[in-house]
C-alpha cells in the first residue's frame, strides 16, 4: 500500500494537510462489531448519576471497511459527546484493533443526555486541581467500553464479509425536526427558544425553521444481503431526560426497531449537524412523545432504505480523505482555573470542558475532518455541536459536483462544544453563549473550506 500525501494550495493557505490514501487492489469486505456502552448503577452520566437501568442498552457500534487501502472505521457511540484526549484515545485504540491509523477512524457521539461523556484531557484536569464534584469525567468505565470495541474489531475482522454492491436512499421524516433559534427581537438577536421539548404555544405555532428533513441511507451489500446500514439525521436526540435512567432515546429506538425489521444487517446511525435543531416543535415533554418521535424517524430511516438503488461496488470505488483543522479557541485558560477553583460544578458543557478544550489545542492537536467515499456518495465525519447549515452546504457542494449523496456525521471531537455559523455568533442565543461554545466566528471559513475540498476532491 503506498500513501501519497497531496497539498492542494487552498489547503496550505488554509494551513491544512489533505491526505488521500490509494486503494489496494483486493476484494472489498466489510467486518462489523457492536458493544454494551451503557454505565453501571451507580456511576455518573452528564446530568445524573445512574439510578435504574432500562430494556434498552446505549451501544457503541460500527463497521470496518478493508480492501480499499489500510482499513476504514466508523463508529457511533450513545454518549452525549467524546472530547480531546478521550476522542484521540478511542480512535487509536480502533485504529490498532484494525490494523490502520487513527486518521482513518471516525468516532462519533449520538448526543443522548441520559448518558455518559468522555474526556480524559478533563479528567486530567481534576485530578491535577483536585477539585470536587467532577465524577463525571473518571474514566474507568468509558476504557472498558473502548477496550470492549477494540475486541469487537479483532473478532468481527476474522470473520468479515465480501460486499459486492452498496445502495444509498433518502427519505423525509415528517413532524420531528424543528429550528430552536425561531424567536428574533427587535434588535436582531435571537430572543426566546424552542429546545428539545417545547410547552409555549406561540413558539410551537412558529414554522419548521432552517432544519434538513431528510434521514440519508447507506447500505452495504453481499449480493442481494444487506450487511450493514449507515444513517444520519440532523436534530437534538432528546424526548424527555434527567431520570437518572441511561437511554438511548428516540434515535436509538429508531434504530433499534429497523434492526428488529432488518435483522441480518447492523444498522449505525449518526446525528448529522444538528446544533440547533431539536424536536421542540413537535414535542412537549411528555413521556409519549418518545415512540411518536421514535416511529417517525424509522418510518423515515425505512423509506430512505427501499429507496435505495443497488449498485456495483469496486475496492477502487472506495475511498478515504483528512484533513487536520485548527479551530480557533475562544475561552481563557486562567480564567477557567480560577473559576474551576471558586465554583461548584454546574451543566454540560463546564468550565472544566472548556479548560480541557483549551488545553488539547495549546497541546497543538488539530481536529481531523475526514471524508468517506463509496461510489456516488460522501459521508463527512465532522466535529462538535455543528449548526445545520454546515450540512445544508455540504450537501449543495455535492449535488454541484455530481455526488448521488452527501451523508454527514457531527458531534464527532466534541471539545468545541457549539459551533455555529459567523451569523449566528452576532446574534447570540443560548448555543453560542460563552458558556456553550468554545469557538468563535473564525470557525465557519475554516470549516466550510475543509468540507468543500473534500467533497471536491476524490479520496
Amino acid at each position: 500500500m503506498k500513501t501519497q500525501p497531496l497539498k492542494s494550495a487552498l489547503a496550505a493557505a488554509a494551513g491544512l494537510v489533505c491526505i488521500f490514501l490509494s486503494p489496494a487492489q483486493a476484494e472489498l469486505r466489510l467486518a462489523v462489531f457492536d458493544v454494551d456502552a451503557t454505565p453501571p448503577i451507580g456511576s455518573a452520566m452528564a446530568y445524573d448519576p445512574v439510578k435504574r437501568l432500562d430494556e434498552l442498552t446505549l451501544r457503541c457500534r460500527g463497521i470496518v471497511l478493508l480492501g480499499s487501502g489500510a482499513p476504514m472505521v466508523l463508529c457511533a457511540v450513545d454518549w452525549i459527546g467524546i472530547a480531546n484526549e478521550g476522542h484521540d484515545h478511542f480512535r487509536s485504540e480502533l485504529a490498532k484493533a484494525a490494523g490502520t491509523v487513527r486518521e482513518r477512524v471516525a468516532v462519533h457521539a449520538l448526543h443522548q443526555h441520559d448518558a455518559p461523556g468522555c474526556d480524559f484531557t478533563a479528567e486530567k484536569i481534576v485530578q491535577e486541581m483536585g477539585v470536587e464534584g467532577y465524577t463525571r469525567f473518571d474514566g474507568t468505565f468509558h476504557r472498558a467500553v473502548i477496550r470492549r470495541a477494540a475486541e469487537a474489531i479483532r473478532a468481527g475482522i476474522r470473520t468479515a464479509r465480501p460486499v459486492t454492491h452498496y445502495g444509498y436512499g433518502e427519505a423525509t421524516v415528517r413532524e420531528v425536526a424543528s429550528n430552536r433559534r425561531v424567536e428574533t427581537l427587535p434588535d436582531g438577536r435571537i430572543g426566546r427558544m424552542r429546545g428539545s421539548s417545547c410547552r409555549i404555544p406561540e413558539l410551537r405555532a412558529l414554522p419548521d425553521g432552517v432544519i434538513d428533513p431528510v434521514v440519508s441511507v447507506l447500505s452495504f451489500w453481499e449480493g442481494d444481503k444487506p450487511l450493514a446500514l449507515l444513517s444520519s439525521y440532523a436534530c437534538h436526540p432528546q424526548s424527555y431526560y434527567r431520570l437518572g435512567i441511561p437511554s438511548p432515546d428516540f434515535p436509538g429506538i429508531a434504530r433499534f426497531i429497523r434492526g428488529q425489521e432488518l435483522n441480518g444487517a447492523l444498522h449505525v446511525h449518526f446525528n448529522g449537524a444538528g446544533g440547533n435543531v431539536a424536536a421542540g416543535k413537535y414535542n412537549d415533554g411528555s413521556q409519549p412523545n418518545r415512540m411518536l418521535l421514535s416511529n417517525r424517524l424509522a418510518d423515515g430511516m425505512r423509506e430512505a432504505f427501499e429507496k435505495g438503488i443497488r449498485e456495483p461496488l469496486q475496492p477502487g470505488d472506495v475511498g478515504w480523505a483528512s484533513e487536520a483543522v485548527r479551530l480557533p479557541v475562544a475561552v481563557e485558560m486562567a480564567e477557567l482555573e480560577k473559576r474551576i477553583r471558586e465554583t461548584p460544578p454546574r451543566g454540560y458543557i463546564s468550565c472544566v470542558d472548556q479548560l480541557a478544550w483549551a488545553r488539547w489545542s495549546a497541546a497543538g492537536h488539530a481536529i481531523d475532518v475526514t471524508c468517506l467515499r463509496v461510489g456516488g456518495t460522501k459521508m463527512l465525519h465532522l466535529p462538535g455541536e455543528l449548526f445545520v447549515e454546515y450540512q445544508l452546504d455540504a450537501k449543495r457542494i455535492g449535488s454541484a459536483n455530481g455526488l448521488r449523496g452527501v451523508l454527514v456525521a457531527a458531534y464527532g471531537q466534541y471539545g468545541p462544544g457549539y459551533i455555529g455559523t459567523a451569523a449566528a455568533y452576532r446574534v447570540g442565543g443560548y448555543e453560542l453563549a460563552p458558556g456553550s461554545t468554545s469557538v468563535d466566528e473564525q470557525a465557519e471559513p475554516l470549516l466550510k473550506g475543509a468540507i468543500e475540498r473534500l467533497l471536491k476532491n476524490a479520496p
